[in-house]
């Protein structure tokens, strides 16, 4: 499906671009790939009127990837970008190092309009804002009702149906992101949030790993170890985890709201089956607190254009812009008013609506309401790295073991002022 995006003007252009300036001159985004992500640029572009133009620079696939490009460049200081792509993770990290600048003014208002509080939080950093959320994500279970009539609504339960299955000789695999990078670091954040635990203080200075990440490492270490897991998991990342759910290879998915939108492109004919539910919870009777994904998009310290700048990361990120990539990529919004807009995208389809597409949508905010945030720290990219490697594979946790070696380097990880490229 492709159609025009109704954009909104999000400001007056006297108020973002330079006086008499800017005419004709390019803005370098440069953020991950996203497969109708050039079409929002188009439209920004005609937007523009010529005063500007847009050109998307894709980021390598992986975190680490696009992070050491972007990280480099803006080390010497590189003039040719503008606006950053930054994983949620990233913001205190770009805006500590002096990368990126804060948003005032008119366009701060902008950037915070009707956005939904826990998106907003990663976006800023001792008390400015450095980016403006361009979308959001919270993982949710998914599972074919077929193989399970309904939910568990807790792991415990999830074992237990997942043995079940397997005994029957059927699909029986909790599929979830086990390789050793950033994935597992999310899926053991979630398990620490939901136990009630912290891995660092609410300050982010200190190391706690509490009896809440003790006790996450005690599940983890029980559900690899069940016989219940793909043998692949130490290399399953989120599309592997995805594919290998559309193939069969599972009962039950752990993932992002994606997962619905690549269902209804490659496999449309089970699409009827697919279902999702909430996280299962950790602690019976305590909801899941599932940790908070997505991008921001922050100016570069070093853009010469950066009123420009601004007002084409307004573009990118207006409400208009984030119904377009629900709708079509299964991104989960961050401004709350898009999530009730009932207006179809394409006037001639009217099954192109939030409510068709983005069915999973009260989940996803009921999930939002009370996610969890990883740890907020410039040192993020030290700590993540400690955890998953620490955490590799997770069938060895010994989980006292673990605990105290992650209290350990966790501290050296902290306390460094290396950055790693």
């Amino acid at each position: 499906m492709r159609v025009t995006i109704p954009l909104v003007t999000v400001l007056l252009a006297s108020t973002l671009s330079a006086c008499g300036g800017g005419s004709g001159l390019t803005v370098n985004l440069y953020v991950s790939p996203e497969n109708n992500l050039q079409h929002v640029v188009d439209t920004c572009n005609a937007a523009a009127g010529g005063r500007y133009r847009i050109e998307y620079h894709k980021l390598p696939r992986s975190a680490d990837g696009q992070r050491e490009q972007m990280v480099r460049r803006l080390a010497a200081e590189d003039p040719s970008l503008d606006v950053l792509g930054l994983d949620v993770t990233w913001v205190p990290e770009f805006a500590e190092a002096g990368w990126v600048v804060p948003w005032t003014g008119a366009a701060e208002a902008e950037a915070t309009r009707d956005v939904l509080p826990g998106p907003l939080s990663t976006a800023r950093w001792n008390g400015k804002l450095y980016a403006a959320t361009k979308h959001t994500n919270v993982q949710l279970l998914w599972y074919d009702d077929r193989l399970t009539p309904s939910p568990p609504k807790t792991f415990d339960e999830m074992m237990t149906q997942a043995k079940a299955l397997k005994a029957a000789g059927k699909p029986a695999n909790i599929l979830f992101t086990g390789a050793q990078y950033e994935g597992l670091v999310v899926f053991y954040n979630t398990l620490v949030a939901s136990a009630g635990g912290h891995i660092l203080s609410d300050d982010g200075r200190s190391v706690l790993m509490d009896d809440g990440a003790v006790r996450a490492l005690e599940l983890l270490k029980t559900l690899t170890t069940a016989g219940i897991t793909d043998p692949s998991l130490g290399n399953s990342k989120e599309d592997e985890v995805r594919q290998a759910f559309q193939r069969g290879q599972g009962a039950l998915e752990l993932n992002w709201p994606y997962v619905y939108a690549s269902y209804a492109k490659e496999k449309p004919q089970d699409l009827p089956h697919v279902r999702w539910a909430r996280y299962p919870s950790v602690v019976p009777g305590r909801a899941s607190r599932v940790t908070i994904g997505g991008f921001n998009l922050a100016i570069s310290t070093y853009s010469p254009h950066k009123a420009e700048a601004f007002e084409a990361a307004l573009c990118l990120r207006s409400p208009a812009s984030q119904k377009y990539q629900a709708i079509e990529d299964g991104l989960a919004p961050t401004t709350r008013s898009v999530y009730d807009d009932p207006a179809p995208l394409d006037p001639a389809d009217p099954g192109s609506t939030m409510a068709a597409q983005f069915p999973m949508k009260p989940d996803i905010l009921a999930a939002l309401s009370d996610a969890a945030v990883r740890p907020l720290t410039p040192a993020y990219q030290n700590l993540s790295t400690v955890i998953s490697k620490v955490l590799s594979p997770p069938s060895e946790i010994d989980p006292a073991t673990t605990a105290a070696e992650l209290r350990e380097r966790l501290t050296d990880a902290l306390n460094s002022r290396d950055i790693i490229p």
